[in-house]
């Protein structure tokens, strides 16, 4: 072989490997933000969200790294996948997310044994004045070296060189990527992410006569995720998603929040999935880092009403003998209750949350009556809310008789006086929970069996009036 050739092979191989050093050696490639193609957000009411962030990278052919920014700082890193939507073939060797984010104490850490600036004002000259130290320790406060010195509390500003290779300003995720073709690609990037939820809030209006009332209901989303979605495809999933308890996404917490102006009301679309509901928002909306919002569900006008006065009582009173010669007061509780139904302007699955009553007063401003939370309500089921307590009306329970018929066998007689004290008539439901094999021998009112374990009585009470309520139970143990 003539030394050309020899020559010539050398050249070749110098050639290549200065090649495969310099891919190795090449920069990453960087994905922010601003290479956003899409992205699409569903939220479940569990503290929990999907992320899809679609994004159009230039992908080199061989071996590259990419480091995907501006994710979520509450990211499940478990659950990441990547996949290539448009474009060549493209094969994932390694995933990391990085979270070791820039802040002054890590700073300070990786620092420790290295020199830094010190930087302070000279109070007589009033110019800042400059020294080099090392950084002994960074345990409570830093300890440092000023030429054969050792001293902490130093008061001058601290000045770093550089910032360390192994601390990034946002958490990142980072493959290790081959090409097989260089190219523009579609990349999504999908994961789970903690720190953001959504709930349901309604603001039920009664009406004056209490027979008919509004309903808005409210999409509130509470993003604590550590990451901005916007335009965002928006959908939220209703119900209860099974997940592993001690699953820890690594992240920082946040503590601000900031609240937004209400959006004008959008229209969800609302269909069956799996065995939840999904609330899909039919138009983009950016959920900002740190921020609650609120998008409008739903609105319904003239739903019926009915309203219920109610008294209960406690399954230990039927377990022994009561004492109390003027017997105990009981407070009456008001709870306003509706049909999920389409003829009733709904019909719509409503999600868990909380309702707030209101109601005019005589000026018709609208003043704050109550609320209640409500659990997922389908369509067709009845909603019921508890409002508070009566004011006017006022009832006193007395145990009359205490009997034992055999060593399991138990009767007792009760007593309910209620008092109206309102301008209109009411009827008082009264509920009486009992455990055992119980019957109702005898009393001064129908009663009905509302359940297996509860008697219910309907007292009807005439304006400033007073009923009485008397039955015997028998109670077998």
């Amino acid at each position: 072989m003539s030394i050309l050739n020899l020559s010539l092979q050398a050249t070749v191989i110098v050639t290549l490997l200065s090649a495969a050093l310099n891919a190795r050696a090449a920069a990453p490639l960087v994905s922010s933000q601003a290479d956003q193609h899409s992205v699409a957000l569903t939220i479940y009411n569990a503290n929990l969200g999907l992320v899809k962030d679609r994004r159009s990278i230039a992908i080199p052919a061989g071996s590259s790294e990419l480091r995907f920014t501006d994710v979520a700082a509450q990211i499940i890193p478990a659950s990441v996948q990547i996949s290539s939507r448009e474009g060549g073939e493209l094969r994932i060797l390694e995933q990391n997310y990085e979270y070791d984010l820039l802040n002054p104490q890590k700073l300070m850490d990786k620092y420790v044994g290295k020199e830094v600036r010190l930087y302070q004002k000279n109070p007589l000259s009033e110019r800042e004045e400059e020294v080099t130290a090392t950084l002994l320790a960074n345990n409570g406060q830093p300890v440092y070296r000023i030429g054969g010195d050792i001293t902490y509390g130093h008061p001058g500003r601290v000045i770093f060189p550089e910032v360390p290779a192994d601390l990034i300003a946002k958490p990142t995720l980072v493959w290790l990527l081959e090409g097989k073709e260089p190219g523009k690609r579609q990349i999504e990037a999908t994961y789970l992410t903690s720190g953001i939820t959504w709930r349901a809030d309604y603001i039920l209006t009664i009406g004056r006569d209490n027979r008919l009332g509004d309903l808005a209901g409210w999409v509130t989303i509470d993003n604590r995720s550590g990451a901005t979605y916007r335009d965002a495809r928006l959908k939220l999933v209703a119900g209860t998603v099974n997940r592993v308890s001690d699953e820890q996404p690594p992240g920082r917490a946040y503590k601000t929040m900031m609240a937004e102006a209400a959006a004008p009301a959008p229209q969800f679309r609302e269909e069956g999935f799996f065995e939840y509901h999904l609330y899909t928002l039919q138009r983009p909306s950016t959920i900002k880092e740190n921020q609650t919002k609120q998008i409008n569900l739903l609105t319904a006008g003239g739903i019926p009403l009915r309203r219920d006065l109610v008294i209960r009582g406690d399954q230990a009173w039927y377990r022994g003998p009561q004492g109390g010669e003027d017997g105990q007061k009981q407070k009456v509780g008001v709870y306003v209750e509706f049909d999920n139904r389409q003829s009733h302007q709904l019909g719509m699955p409503l999600p868990k949350g909380t309702v707030r009553v209101y109601q005019q007063d005589s000026d018709g401003s609208l003043q704050f009556i109550g609320e209640d939370a409500i659990g997922h309500t389908p369509k067709d089921e009845k909603v019921r809310i508890k409002v508070g307590e009566a004011f006017d009306v006022s009832a006193t329970r007395r145990q009359t008789d205490w009997k034992k018929l055999a060593s399991d066998t138990y009767e007792a007689g009760w007593e309910v006086i209620i008092r109206n004290h309102k301008d209109e008539d009411v009827t008082v439901k009264v509920l009486e929970p009992m455990s055992g094999d119980w019957k109702v021998v005898d009393s001064s009112l129908p009663s009905s069996k509302r359940d297996a374990q509860t008697a219910e009585f309907n007292v009807p009470v005439n304006k400033h009036g007073e009923a009485k309520l008397t039955y015997r139970v028998r109670v077998r143990y």
